[in-house]
């Protein structure tokens, strides 16, 4: 199923295709501040327009390009690698158009602990 997002001012918007059967919520130091609650799909089923510019902010062991976008401040989406090496992208999905977020399972990750 494809999907819509963007930020809150609409400056990077997106499609994301993909089964959005769970979202995982971290408590790692970003993500607790931040609140994402992150989709994983694979990179080639992210496709994203810019109005605006993306702002990049790395943090640990610096693997994950968190992407924002630089007028509203949004967490859109992050950049990485899957652990087999495949190129994956993290989805906000709190970013998502019509989303049900409290109908979708949860799964926790103790990211502190890494």
């Amino acid at each position: 199923m494809k999907y819509q997002g963007s930020c809150h001012c609409g400056d990077i918007s997106f499609t994301a295709e993909g089964e959005l059967g769970s979202v995982m919520e971290c408590n790692c130091s970003y993500c607790s501040r931040t609140g994402h609650q992150m989709w994983f799909i694979p990179r080639d089923k992210l496709d994203y327009a810019l109005k605006g510019s993306l702002s990049t902010y790395r943090f640990n062991k610096h693997v994950i390009d968190h992407l924002f976008c630089a007028r509203c401040g949004i967490g859109v989406f992050g950049m990485g690698k899957m652990p087999d090496g495949t190129p994956m992208a993290a989805i906000n999905a709190r970013c998502l158009d019509g989303v049900d977020l409290g109908a979708i399972k949860h799964t926790f990750y103790d990211g502190r602990s890494v």
